[in-house]
This record gives C-alpha cells, sequence and structure tokens, in this order.
C-alpha cells in the first residue's frame, strides 16, 4: 500500500505541478470536452 503523504508534501507537489503548468501550458482546441474525449479516443484506436 502506499505510503500516506503529510501536508507539506502534499503541498510541496501541488506547487511543482502548478509550475510545471505555467511553464508548459496546453493548447486550447477549441473543443467541448466531450469532444475532446472523442478525438482522443479515434487516436487511440487507429481510427484517423
Amino acid at each position: 500500500m502506499a505510503k500516506k503523504l503529510s501536508k507539506a508534501e502534499k503541498k510541496a507537489m501541488v506547487q511543482k505541478a502548478e509550475e510545471a503548468r505555467a511553464k508548459h501550458p496546453k493548447a486550447k482546441t477549441g473543443l467541448s470536452g466531450f469532444e475532446t474525449i472523442d478525438e482522443e479516443a479515434k487516436k487511440l484506436s487507429g481510427q484517423h
């Protein structure tokens, strides 16, 4: 079973994730959430 994280460890992980997102923002596709999921499903199944 995974070790429980302390509050300080959780806070550090969140801060690291936020910094990574700030440095590498994802481009907006203009698609809704379900459209994005459908596109990803097509890519994964090989149906371009």
